[in-house]
């Protein structure tokens, strides 16, 4: 019977700790670019360009990951 905590990590190159580091440090930076693009939705002269450089960030770390991955089975939507 497959581990639901180890098999999703196996998939992508990584042991259990190796996904929780990598799953948290980019829940991390989405909750700070976040919070960051709601204060600019209300003072929209704080953080212009966060949310836009937040998600590039976070493109190309998950784009680097893609050798790891069998990206036919498993896409990053």
């Amino acid at each position: 019977m497959a581990n639901p905590f180890t098999e999703h990590p196996r998939e992508v190159g990584e042991n259990y700790f190796q996904h929780l580091a990598t799953a948290a440090k980019f829940a991390a930076t989405m909750l700070v670019g976040g919070i960051c693009v709601m204060i600019h939705a209300f003072l929209p002269f704080l953080f212009v360009n966060m949310g836009s450089r937040t998600m590039a960030k976070l493109h190309k770390r998950m784009t680097k990951r893609v050798d790891r991955v069998n990206w036919e089975r498993h896409p990053i939507i």
